[in-house]
């Protein structure tokens, strides 16, 4: 009787064991530096329809202001590739109807379905003698046709855009950290290219040149008989939050100021802020 109680406490005791290690390894595998949510492993049969290629990756890697380092010495150039970008929040400047309010942004709604990531964007960072950083954009999917909609109503469309990004960070960080932003200026071109053409059959590369009753009085045209497709400037950021020096990836938000479309100069554009996460791997 005693042998049996004492082999079933046994019995007991080392299932209790293994349950534990078990779950500390399975947890230690979750929470690994390197582990990595997002669309790995997945088919594409698995992804399709379902909005998880409009997802970036993300890591749980070192949090902000963590020693993790990546160092890029002055001279040095890493390269950054698979990055990208998932915008979260969207804010349209909207002109009060009372003179005295000043104008302000105004949280909007993304009517875009699973389409609004930009992806695939390499870039290059180089290490300059202040101990600073450089970043230039230079290929990739970096440009997304999104519409917003405002409270009120008004439908904004907006060319979401990291083209031609040029950006540094402050002086004596040597490399890249979770303290690191790379703030500068992105290109933004317009939203319908030179050869659209409007309802009433005008556009600038093709179609008419006007579509007024008398073409010759210039003065008295219509804006939408001008059409300029020449590109803007907009500011953009990226703050890294989380980094893996083993693995080379960050990730972290960014912020973009960038202007919507002005239907080839026929309108007023609107001022927009975006706001989301981005993921990226660093190739020292």
């Amino acid at each position: 009787m005693e042998f049996r109680m004492f082999t079933k406490k046994t019995f007991t005791k080392a299932i209790f064991t293994l349950c534990i290690s078990l779950c500390m390894l399975v947890a230690g595998g979750l929470f690994s530096a390197n582990a990595i949510a997002g669309t790995q492993g997945l088919t594409y049969a698995q992804i399709r329809n379902t909005g998880l290629a409009n997802k970036c990756p993300d890591i749980l890697g070192a949090s902000r202001g963590g020693r993790n380092f990546i160092p890029i010495a002055a001279g040095e150039s890493a390269q950054i590739t698979e990055l990208c970008l998932e915008p979260t929040s969207f804010f349209v400047k909207e002109e009060s109807n009372n003179k005295r309010k000043k104008a302000e942004f105004v949280a909007s709604k993304l009517l875009t379905r699973s389409t609004s990531s930009l992806d695939f964007v390499k870039a290059t960072v180089t290490g300059n003698e202040d101990g600073s950083l450089s970043l230039v954009e230079t290929d990739g999917l970096d440009y997304q046709p999104i519409t917003v909609k405002m409270p009120g109503g008004e439908l904004v469309a907006i060319l979401f855009t990291i083209k031609g990004f040029k950006a540094t960070t402050t002086p004596g960080v040597n490399g890249i950290t979770t303290s690191v932003d790379f703030i500068g200026s992105t290109d933004v071109p317009t939203y319908r290219g030179s050869g659209f053409i409007d309802p009433k059959g005008r556009g600038l590369a093709i179609g008419y040149d006007s579509a007024e009753a008398l073409p010759a009085k210039r003065n008295g045209f219509d804006n939408r008989s001008i059409k300029d497709d020449s590109t803007s400037k907009g500011t953009f950021s990226l703050q890294v939050a989380k980094l893996n020096a083993d693995t080379g990836e960050i990730a972290g938000t960014f912020e973009c100021e960038q202007t919507s479309d002005n239907d080839l100069g026929g309108v007023e554009p609107k001022e927009v802020i975006i706001r989301g996460i981005f993921y990226g791997r660093v190739n020292a």
